[in-house]
């Protein structure tokens, strides 16, 4: 049974479950403490508390941009064990698909979504040609490590070599 007495409150353990769960999925979602807080109708600083309880490491936020990769789905492996906040990892295909699939408010809505996750990172890893180094150097403000792999327009996808990627992500995460 999922019910609790307290004195005389009667308590269900699911409903705080689950309340803990959607506070945490809107902070996943990009929302502010203080915008769940008032969604929830809650104190900022009990969000702030429940996050300090299950939080399992400090430390730099990193993310993983690129395209056109080879190897999408190695390196996106890795980078999820390796603790990657962010990935978003595209082959040549797939990243016309997404250009293609979209109307242009929904491409430009998406393209601002991707945009402003990133800008929350400490460091972001970019994959990509000379050209689009440039673009992300322009859009973000923090630390964007370059991994040129091919000057534009790229036309063919690029491996990218797993471990050299590893290691470079740990150099971050030790900063």
């Amino acid at each position: 049974m999922d019910l609790i007495r307290i004195g005389e409150k009667l308590i269900s353990k699911n409903k705080i479950i689950k309340a803990i769960e959607d506070i945490l999925l809107a902070r996943q979602s990009g929302l502010s403490q203080a915008e769940v807080a008032k969604k929830m109708g809650i104190d900022r600083s009990f969000i702030s508390r429940i996050e300090s309880l299950g939080e399992l490491r400090k430390g730099r936020t990193i993310g993983l941009v690129g395209f056109p990769i080879k190897n999408v789905e190695e390196l996106k492996e890795m980078a999820r064990e390796e603790g990657v906040d962010f990935i978003f990892l595209m082959n040549d295909k797939e990243r016309w698909e997404f250009v293609y699939s979209k109307s242009g408010i929904e491409l430009l809505n998406e393209i601002m979504e991707i945009i402003s996750k990133v800008r929350n990172l400490d460091a972001v890893i970019i994959l990509g040609s000379d050209q689009r180094i440039r673009l992300f150097r322009a859009l973000l403000d923090n630390e964007v490590i370059a991994v040129e792999i091919g000057k534009s327009p790229m036309k063919e996808d690029v491996h990218v070599d797993k471990e050299e990627l590893k290691a470079l992500i740990r150099s971050l995460k030790e900063v």
